[in-house]
């Protein structure tokens, strides 16, 4: 198999992506086009839920309830306020029972019923002054909210005695989609202006500043039309539509900036332009396809959770970073080909200098970087000692981690659904939608099902039981917890609730069955995601770098990257510090796939800039086989390029976390800090440090992979001293080797 890099192949990409520029721009803008036709209208065929497992026993059971007893499943709640006089008050009541009737005719409604009707205690106020009325939306997540848009405004509202406010967990949940959409939208207003700012601060030109946000724009319209079609196949979350703009935006930052940078690299050495592409190409072009495929695979790991939730970050994720590289790769260069030197147009950094003198491409390159390298090397052991240890300590609020479910206090307090739930989770006896259901199928007598509630009901975190609800061969007992609604003692008793024996069957259901299902869904299947993360990562970067120990540094370093990140998050959003100044509510919990999902996407775009560096320090080492020198060329030529692209990632992160939705606030933020923790310390600190205390065994590899890396994997040559990649030397020689590099 003849080498990736080899000169036909070289030279062949370069003329395919160039020889006809303007027809590449032309094709690429009419495909655009089609993608924003093609993609409008997609947030609203999107879902807002998606947390639960599909094929676990709280779903068969919620699904079987919503089919058999729909007045159990409630999903719409009226809660009527009747100011202050009693809601027994003969005028509240009449308009109650015109309110509830009316409801009860309207097309898709079923299961309704109101405290007026069956004067249960737990649809009345504790006060006297509030009560519900309660039905079921049928159909899936865009079915119900069309319905929901259709009856609020009748219902919301003053009538006559009473003020109605709409709530219920598909008003959650439709608010919730809304608010998103929004927020979205205003995050791009925040991010782009200033992400644009921040490019012309890194190149100085404008014109270079622009393509990376071309290069954004295609990757985020291109998903939106690649996510309209995949709604037509299964469901989608709409908090991908986050990560959509995030990685979007980022990821094509990322990779233009590491191409034009090494394009003007290029130009700056002398090189004609087409000669300028081509090595451009060759080098940054392999690092950018090389990083896409590593950050592809850990969004693709996602897949394997059967939460649609976390699927659908993976369909966002796979789709944009691919089509992020595409357009880096192909249009960028075309674009490149056009303007030549006039990339360096409209120079806005010129109006500061005052007639200085131009800085060479050396400066450019960052002599300050390569002198920072040099210091952490002489340090090596301190640096490396330091940084893993203060990351550990970042990372340890995490052992407390305490994983819950997602409800209405992820909205703004303002939001009239949430208004609504806390109405009902302030004023109302026990504890309202923390109660479980049991379903039992099967014929039973009316003695069973005695001797079963008071078996059940004498369980220890029982407090009390309902029922049986019997429709033919069926039936169900509600069963309130002692405690939270999903706290320990609820989890322990959807437990106790499955295993007690039954002559019927059961199955049980409830927000603390739904938690530890989904606990139970992600621990099965966390160790293929990491398994899969892992394997594609090591033998990607085996195949960028020809080392076996590089891979697993990589792998390592990138996982303690990630402890601050994961430690905020406890300590932010389960403890609740710095609520008041970011605007959320904790609950105490952290909601379960949340998690997953930051690790999939802080691991890859850590291994984003991880690539950038490693791929330098490679390419000097196969230059020179110096290998102080190599790592000192690798942070000196990419240390500042990395570190604005973080903090570029960063702002356009910190714009998504601005949103009044704690999960993307969550989201948002942890990952932006995530990144600028991998950049500024484990890229700039930690990497150089344990390289050097590696020395030249870092390039070790056994003679059957080395073989197997010459044959198929990516270098720009041969090292100029192989006998480092076959055995290191001892400790004593590489010192010398390296002092006097």
């Amino acid at each position: 198999m003849p080498q990736v890099n080899s000169p036909e192949r070289v030279g062949g990409w370069t003329r395919f992506v160039t020889a006809r520029p303007r027809l590449a721009l032309l094709a690429a803008l009419v495909i655009t086009t089609l993608a924003v036709f093609a993609g409008s209208g997609v947030a609203d065929r999107m879902g807002s839920g998606g947390w639960e497992s599909p094929n676990a026993e709280s779903t068969y059971t919620t699904k079987a309830l919503e089919r058999e007893f729909p007045a159990s499943q409630p999903n719409l709640l009226l809660l009527l306020d009747s100011g202050g006089v009693s809601v027994d008050d003969p005028a509240v009541a009449a308009e109650a029972a015109r309110l509830t009737e009316r409801l009860a005719g309207e097309k898709d409604i079923t299961g309704v019923g109101s405290y007026w009707q069956s004067k249960a205690p737990a649809l009345r106020a504790e006060d006297g002054r509030e009560a519900l009325i309660a039905a079921r939306i049928e159909g899936d997540d865009k079915a119900v909210g069309k319905v929901l848009d259709r009856i609020a405004p009748t219902y919301r509202g003053a009538h006559g005695p009473v003020e109605v406010s709409v709530g219920g967990p598909v008003a959650v949940r439709h608010e919730m989609q809304t608010i998103i959409q929004d927020d979205l939208l205003r995050a791009e207003m925040i991010a782009l202006p200033v992400t644009l700012v921040l490019l012309v601060m890194v190149f100085g030109s404008a014109i270079a500043a622009l393509l990376p946000l071309g290069v954004g724009i295609v990757a985020i319209l291109g998903t939106n039309a690649v996510l309209r079609g995949i709604t037509e196949f299964t469901d989608v979350s709409v908090f991908a539509q986050n990560l959509t703009t995030a990685l979007g935006l980022g990821l094509a930052i990322d990779y233009a900036l590491f191409i034009v940078r090494r394009f003007r690299e290029e130009l700056a050495a002398g090189a004609e332009v087409r000669a300028a592409v081509g090595a451009t190409l060759r080098t940054a072009g392999r690092t950018v396809l090389f990083s896409a495929l590593t950050v592809a695979v850990s969004l693709a790991a996602m897949l394997v959770f059967p939460q649609y939730f976390l699927r659908s970050f993976a369909y966002a994720g796979i789709a944009v970073v691919l089509l992020a590289a595409a357009a880096a790769l192909i249009l960028l260069p075309a674009a490149l080909m056009l303007l030549g030197p006039r990339v360096n147009a409209l120079d806005l950094r010129r109006l500061l200098r005052r007639g200085r003198a131009e800085p060479s491409a050396a400066t450019e390159s960052g002599k300050g970087w390569g002198r920072f390298a040099a210091l952490v090397m002489r340090r090596a052991p301190l640096f490396a000692v330091v940084t893993s240890v203060g990351l550990v300590l970042l990372g340890l609020p995490f052992l407390g981690v305490k994983f819950g479910t997602a409800d209405d206090r992820q909205l703004p307090a303002s939001a009239e659904s949430r208004v609504v739930q806390q109405h009902i989770r302030d004023g109302f006896p026990g504890s309202p939608g923390g109660g479980l259901e049991v379903l039992a199928e099967g014929a039973a007598t009316p003695a069973q099902y005695a001797e079963y509630r008071s078996r059940i009901a004498a369980l220890p975190d029982a407090l009390r039981v309902d029922g049986p609800f019997v429709e033919g061969s069926s039936a169900y007992f509600s069963v309130l917890p002692k405690g939270e609604s999903v706290g320990e003692r609820s989890q322990v008793l959807v437990k106790d609730l499955r295993a007690e024996p039954a002559p019927f069957d059961t199955s049980v259901t409830g927000s603390a069955a739904v938690l530890v299902d989904s606990k139970t869904a992600i621990a099965d299947r966390l160790p293929w995601a990491v398994g899969i993360i892992a394997v594609v990562t090591l033998l990607l970067v085996f195949l960028l770098t020809g080392s076996v120990l590089i891979p697993l540094q990589a792998v390592v370093l990138n996982a303690l990257s990630l402890t601050a990140m994961f430690g905020a998050v406890v300590w932010v959003f389960q403890d609740g510090h710095l609520s008041g100044l970011l605007s959320f509510t904790s609950t105490g919990d952290i909601e379960t796939t949340l998690p997953v999902l930051m690790f999939c996407v802080a691991f890859g775009l850590s291994m984003d800039y991880g690539v950038f560096l490693l791929s330098r320090i490679k390419e000097e080492y196969d230059r020179t086989g110096d290998h102080e020198r190599s790592v000192t060329f690798g942070l000196r030529h990419t240390g500042g390029l990395i570190t604005a692209a973080a903090v570029i990632l960063a702002v356009v992160m910190v714009a998504i976390g601005t949103s009044r939705v704690t999960s993307t606030k969550m989201l948002g933020l942890g990952i932006a800090l995530a990144v600028l923790m991998d950049a500024m310390v484990v890229r700039s600190l930690l990497v150089p440090s344990v390289m050097k205390l590696m020395g030249r065994a870092t390039w070790w590899a056994p003679a059957p992979l080395r073989a197997f890396h010459r044959r198929f994997g990516l270098s720009e040559g041969e090292p100029a001293q192989l006998a480092a990649e076959e055995i290191p030397e001892p400790a004593d020689e590489r010192d010398k080797v390296t002092s006097g590099a």
